[in-house]
């Protein structure tokens, strides 16, 4: 199986809620769906994050909450990532000592973000007869808060029809760069 690491956006409507718990901006929601067919035709099983969600806490490691899925900008912890009947639920504070973080609950509170999306390797996967690829283990790298484009295709995270694993990263790539250059200026 392919061990690069892969992206999977969370579909609309799954509910990414913002509340206030003290001073702490908490976030929760649903990161992955089981038993749904996502736009690229893969399909998460019941359970497929029981070893590596078992894996980390035996480490005392932790699914990373990241901006966008960029590594270079963490915006807050999970504290909370938990397999239910439904998915994949995840529970977390936004740091307010993190400027992204900050923008992250204020995009949230005024519904301009509503998304979020989970990086992973396959560790194990079948396809079904329907021709779906069912991912039966993954190893669950971050969950990030993710924006919705208007345009369904220039969704990076997500697997649109079309677009290959190869055309993904080199999406991935041109808009990293774009922030960059935009950065910069």
């Amino acid at each position: 199986m392919d061990m690069e690491l892969e992206r999977k956006f969370c579909q609309p409507g799954i509910g990414l809620r913002l509340t206030t718990e003290g001073t702490d901006q908490v976030i929760e929601g649903y990161a992955s769906l089981f038993d749904a067919p996502d736009q690229g035709g893969d399909v998460v099983a019941r359970g497929a994050y029981a070893a590596s969600l078992k894996a980390m806490a035996a480490e005392g490691r932790r699914v990373r909450m990241l901006w966008q899925h960029d590594p270079a900008q963490p915006i807050g912890l999970w504290d909370e990532v938990t397999e239910d009947a439904r998915g994949l639920r995840v529970k977390g504070r936004l740091l307010d000592g993190v400027a992204r973080g900050r923008e992250a609950a204020a995009l949230i509170a005024a519904g301009a973000i509503e998304g979020l999306s989970i990086g992973y390797r396959t560790i194990r996967a079948t396809k079904t007869a329907e021709g779906h690829r069912l991912l039966t283990e993954l190893d669950l790298w971050e969950v990030s808060v993710v924006t919705f484009p208007m345009l369904p295709s220039a969704r990076v995270a997500a697997k649109a029809d079309g677009l290959n694993d190869a055309g993904l990263r080199d999406l991935a790539t041109l808009f990293r760069e774009g922030r960059q250059i935009l950065a910069q200026g």
